[in-house]
């Protein structure tokens, strides 16, 4: 009756089973997961965010299958500050990031074609993948005092079947930002396999060096897929507003552009209110911002502080984002480790192998967790894995 493509498996694993229990059972936890910036005590500008959604103009039903001038003007905008010229018809609005991988995936791809992945990577990738018909082959990000692309492996992963190849920048889990040597090998790379380039920036903004990295947006040397969103840009993931920006050379460009119109004719997905708001919730990301990178040098701050007693621990290298990766003795498999963490602990903590890390030893801490928790809670991990 259903569809291979969602034969997933559903049941719980021992990790989720355990938080399940202690939550049931009413036993805080110090939850070092957490990823909703609504929930993490920062500041919104709730009159300026309440007021964008007020607009009259939303009354009226008006579809534009790219998106709303206004709204794709304000996206531009945002562009425009980093320093990469973004013109109105290159930008397709999209109810979320999820739904602009989809579209991207429908253009480029044939059921069972293939798409090149970074492992570590976030776990939804699979997930839309697998919606789309569509197989991910992964290639690994190498670890060397700094993440980097493995380009050899990268060149012996392609099949005549791939399409495309996903790059998150910055990387989540990992915090790595593509450097332009890498981005220039990149670039050569799909263009002599013809290939596309997908880029998730969803954490760009986020980079804790003092120097910005630079966007793919109106990447030219191969068609690129640029796709972010005000979920975390602006830290309101309930605001289903996200975009892709096309670039490339020019013929395969146009072409792509207007397959996508059709695609996103075929939906009409993004409502009227939330794009008419755009560009006031996008004025609203600065001073969200600012709270975001000042918790996340607090908690960085005190992982180093707490790292440099307990020798087994470390961290790895990153350059922005919201995570921390964790390095550990390894006595056990990450899964069981975390299990006997929550219970031992009451500390939750993501293993290593929910983001695809290679083997066990692997941690990833949420660095948006309010201070005094992260400080509580990281104090117990290490604490466990100092007497494992």
């Amino acid at each position: 009756m259903f569809a291979k493509r969602t034969n997933w498996n559903l049941s719980p694993n021992r990790l989720s089973e355990a938080l399940e229990a202690h939550r049931f059972a009413g036993r805080p936890i110090f939850d070092l997961t957490v990823s909703n910036p609504t929930e993490c005590g920062f500041t919104y500008d709730t009159r300026a965010i309440l007021a964008a959604l007020s607009q009259p103009m939303a009354l009226q039903y008006k579809p534009v299958p790219m998106g709303l001038y206004s709204a794709r003007e304000a996206v531009a905008a945002y562009y425009s500050l980093r320093g990469r010229t973004v013109t109105l018809e290159d930008i397709l609005l999209t109810t979320g990031t999820s739904e602009a991988y989809s579209f991207a995936l429908r253009l480029l791809c044939d059921p069972e074609a293939n798409v090149l992945v970074p492992a570590p990577s976030y776990p939804l990738l699979e997930i839309l993948a697998d919606l789309q018909d569509v197989r991910l082959i992964r290639y690994p990000l190498l670890y060397d005092h700094g993440w980097l692309i493995d380009f050899h492996a990268l060149e012996l992963a392609v099949t005549p079947q791939t399409r495309a190849v996903i790059l998150v920048h910055p990387n989540n889990p990992t915090g790595h930002f593509c450097s332009p040597q890498q981005a220039r090998k990149l670039n050569e790379f799909c263009a002599a396999h013809q290939l596309a380039l997908i880029v998730d920036e969803v954490f760009f903004d986020f980079s804790f060096g003092k120097d910005r990295p630079a966007s793919f947006a109106g990447n030219l040397d191969v068609l690129t897929f640029t796709l972010s969103g005000l979920s975390k840009i602006c830290g309101l993931p309930q605001m289903k507003l996200a975009w892709m920006v096309v670039s490339g050379p020019e013929q395969q460009k146009s072409e792509a552009l207007a397959r996508l119109e059709v695609i996103a004719d075929a939906y009409l997905s993004m409502n009227t209110p939330i794009q008419l708001a755009a560009m006031m919730l996008l004025n609203t990301r600065h001073g969200f911002q600012r709270q975001l990178l000042e918790r996340v040098k607090t908690n960085r701050a005190e992982l180093d502080r707490q790292l440099s007693r307990h020798k087994t621990c470390s961290r790895l290298k990153s350059e922005g984002g919201w995570n921390a990766i964790l390095r550990v003795p390894v006595s056990q498999s990450d899964e069981e480790a975390a299990v006997q963490l929550l219970a031992e602990k009451r500390v939750h903590a993501h293993p290593g192998h929910f983001y695809d890390f290679p083997g066990n030893g692997y941690f990833v801490l949420s660095l948006i967790t309010p201070p005094e928790t992260f400080a509580k809670g990281l104090e117990s991990l290490l604490e466990f894995f100092s007497g494992s």
